[in-house]
C-alpha cells in the first residue's frame, strides 16, 4: 500500500521535509521512496507542492499520512476537513467512569464478609470458655 508522507531531512534542530511516496511497509531511509511530490519547511514557512503529482498518487490509491491530509486540505489541494491528529481519545476517560461502579460492588462484597466475621467472633468465645473451664 503507498502511503504519501513526510520524509525528515536537515540539520539537528533545523527541521526540513520532503513530502514523498513510499510504500508503507518500509522505511523512506536513504531515499528508499517512489517519488518526491512537495517539500516543506516548518521553519520559513516554505511550501512547494506538484499539485498534479499529488492528485496521481491520490486517484491511485496513495492515502495521505493525518499531517500531510492536513497541509493538503489547508493548500486547498483535496477537499475536506482537517484530521485532528492530537486529539486526546474519550475512551481514556470513560474507563475511570467505569471503573467507579465497580467499585461500589467492592464495597457490597466487603459487607458480606463482614457478617461472615461475626459468626466466627461467637465460635471463638465458647472455645475461650473451655480452656479457662479446665
Amino acid at each position: 500500500m503507498l502511503v504519501i508522507r513526510f520524509f525528515r531531512v536537515g540539520k539537528r534542530n533545523q527541521p526540513s521535509f520532503k513530502i514523498v511516496v513510499t510504500d508503507k511497509r518500509k522505511p523512506t531511509r536513504a531515499g528508499r521512496f517512489v517519488e518526491e511530490v512537495g517539500f516543506w519547511n516548518p521553519l520559513t514557512k516554505e511550501k512547494i507542492l506538484k499539485k498534479d503529482r499529488i492528485l496521481h498518487w491520490l486517484s491511485v490509491g496513495a492515502k495521505p499520512s493525518e499531517s500531510i491530509h492536513n497541509l493538503l486540505v489547508s493548500e486547498k489541494i483535496i477537499e475536506g476537513k482537517k484530521i485532528p491528529k492530537h486529539k486526546k481519545p474519550k475512551k481514556k476517560e470513560e474507563k475511570p467512569e467505569e471503573m467507579k461502579p465497580e467499585a461500589k460492588p467492592e464495597a457490597k462484597t466487603e459487607e458480606k464478609p463482614a457478617e461472615k466475621t461475626e459468626p466466627k467472633k461467637e465460635a471463638k468465645a465458647p472455645e475461650e470458655t473451655k480452656p479457662e473451664g479446665k
